[in-house]
């Protein structure tokens, strides 16, 4: 069970990094992407860092919000377009 929750844990993370558009914008270069990531990380760690993991947690609640809300207005149109 472990493993499962864990591989799916995985796939998510993957995912976010597609959805943040890093793969294109790195060419899927996996070393770039990985710089990159750890270049997030060394930022991250240094001392003060706090207001910018605020920043962050603010633009990915907003970027999930934007896209649940383009979501249900596609599936709002969908339905309206098949009750024509």
């Amino acid at each position: 069970m472990e493993r499962r929750e864990r591989t799916r844990r995985l796939i998510e993370l993957g995912g976010l990094v597609q959805k943040s558009g890093l793969v294109e914008l790195t060419s899927d270069d996996r070393a770039m992407i990985y710089g990159a990531l750890l270049t997030l990380v060394e930022a991250t760690r240094a001392p003060g860092s706090e207001p910018i993991h605020q920043l962050w947690r603010r633009r990915g609640k907003r970027a999930f919000q934007a896209q649940a809300t383009e979501r249900g207005l596609a599936a709002r149109e969908k339905y309206e377009r098949n009750l024509r």
